[in-house]
């Protein structure tokens, strides 16, 4: 009987074992390229050397900017192993989102796609913290300077220094500020996320996964730590797009992490599409709400693909509760499809009263808290953001209204007023920001409103100033030209007042209401 690989303690730990142990299995395939584990791991040990001669220790921070790519993982295994953080920037930023996101990582080093790079030149001299970039093509051509870099370095072991507590990654998601929070994940508690969320996740031989979230979304880089962690193949798409999801099925993928949305998409494509996507074994989604006529038509057309949904924050390192393949098929418990399932191993609940801090009865509403070694750090440079989210005793405070049944958690709304459309999230105040910046707009107020294909998308209801007109997409338009695509309202409804309270606070709840009817939720 072969004995278990030893427990990891650091994120690149399982990579350097099945190099060693089977160094000739397939690894990772990206387009036209593939590396087995002994060349991925050898790859790795090569970054890591060239970050060492670029004179960064323990401590220091570099940047990755691109679409999907293995350089993301390879320099993010890398600079964990020599006791630095990889921050993975949204490639979607647009304006001085980009500029302030990197500078507030403080990064050394810029790693950046081709197709980014004009993006990085209008804005080089805002960058105050980098002092090198370095260029990675998509197909690793001759040109291809991440590609030289590689060659230029002898590979280097892990820093003897470095520790489990040390940040490995810096993952950006929007704050109360309406400016990225950068998030900050240790070894520790990444490791911990890959052994608990792996529950429910079972691959054979023959297996390969399917990584296709973006990797600055932490249900990217999160899940591509499972394949790596068990020894199994990944292919990765550059983008989520139904032609890359297509082609790597064909080439073997069958366990896959997306959005509601994708499945969405497939089930609209046509026979050809349904038929394809029911070669996946196993279908986990999450990042958004998944409609229920959505689920139980996708149930319906791929009855041998097993489901699992995903509930999670990226400061707990991504997914803290799922439900499990067994529970979609629970006939007795229907009403648990509309659940986020139950907590994942190692994580403590409570269900608090967000005024009082006292714990509510269960079924009760209330905020959702969780204990977890999962848990980040804290908020990078934000030690009084990080203090409102995480109890002096280590609960983590999430922002998300929920209440538990018979051990399944519901999600129902939020307190923070986070939208999250296609698995991306939106702060509310940071679009509002932007449209209370136009000179027609008294007061806006930015919610999330129901969409089959997205989940749900960003809708403005907006108040003009006395004797100003302008129509909802000159509106849009203006949105546009400060934020990135996905941040920007779909929808504008211009009212004449927006509901109050008595104390004068704009009553979103209310203003949801009337788009939420049906949904029996408000997220």
């Amino acid at each position: 009987m072969t004995a278990a690989p030893p427990t990891p303690t650091f994120l690149d730990d399982r990579l350097a074992y099945w190099a060693e142990t089977t160094p000739d299995a397939e690894c990772m395939t990206y387009g036209d390229r593939t590396w087995t584990y002994a060349e991925f791991d050898e790859r790795v040990r090569r970054a890591a050397a060239g970050l060492r001669d670029l004179g960064l220790g323990r401590g220091d921070v570099v940047a990755f900017l691109d679409k999907n790519h293995p350089a993301c993982v390879e320099v993010t295994m890398a600079a964990a192993s020599r006791g630095l953080a990889t921050a993975v920037i949204n490639w979607r930023l647009a304006g001085d989102e980009l500029d302030y996101t990197i500078n507030d990582s403080g990064a050394r080093v810029l790693f950046v796609g081709t197709e980014l790079v004009p993006a990085i030149e209008l804005i080089r001299d805002k960058l105050s913290t980098v002092e090198e970039i370095i260029e990675v093509t998509p197909d690793g051509d001759e040109s291809d300077e991440y590609e030289a870099w590689l060659v230029a370095s002898e590979p280097v072991g892990p820093a003897p220094a470095h520790t489990p507590d040390d940040v490995c990654l810096v993952m950006y998601s929007s704050g109360t500020t309406g400016r990225p929070k950068g998030v900050m994940l240790s070894h520790r508690s990444m490791v911990a996320h890959t052994i608990n969320a792996h529950d429910g996740w079972e691959l054979e031989p023959g297996d390969k996964s399917l990584v296709a979230m973006p990797l600055f979304h932490v249900g990217g880089t999160s899940y591509v730590q499972f394949a790596l962690h068990d020894g199994f193949p990944s292919i990765m798409t550059r983008e989520p797009d139904p032609v890359s999801l297509a082609t790597a099925i064909m080439k073997g993928a069958n366990s896959a992490f997306l959005v509601p949305a994708l499945a969405q998409m497939a089930l609209a494509g046509g026979p050809e599409a349904i038929a394809l996507f029911g070669k996946l074994k196993f279908f986990t989604y999450g990042a958004a709400p998944m409609p229920l006529p959505l689920l139980r038509r996708a149930m319906e057309a791929w009855p041998e693909t097993k489901f699992m949904q995903v509930y999670g924050l990226t400061e707990v390192c991504g997914v803290i509760t799922h439900l499990l393949p067994e529970a979609h098929l629970d006939d007795e418990h229907p009403e648990r499809l509309l659940s986020a399932g139950v907590p994942i191993p190692e994580v403590e609940t409570r269900v608090v009263d967000p005024f009082t801090l006292e714990d509510v009865p269960e079924g009760q509403p209330g905020e959702l808290w969780f204990r977890t070694p999962q848990l980040m750090k804290g908020f990078l440079n934000k030690p009084e953001a990080t203090a409102e989210v995480i109890t002096e005793d280590g609960w983590f405070r999430t922002g998300d209204v929920g209440r538990f049944v018979d051990g399944y958690v519901y999600v129902e709304d939020r307190i923070k007023d986070m939208i999250v459309t296609g698995g991306e999230n939106v702060y509310s105040p940071e679009v509002e920001r932007v449209l209370t910046g136009h000179p027609a707009v008294a007061e806006v107020a930015v919610i999330g409103v129901p969409d089959e294909r997205w989940g749900e998308t960003v809708k403005a209801v907006v108040a003009l100033r006395e004797g100003e007109a302008v129509s909802e997409e000159e509106l849009i338009a203006f949105t546009r030209t400060q934020l990135a695509g996905y941040k920007c309202p779909s929808s504008i409804d211009i009212v004449e007042l927006l509901p109050r309270n008595p104390s004068g606070k704009i009553l979103k709840r209310d203003l949801r209401k009337s788009y939420w009817p049906e949904a029996g939720r408000q997220i």
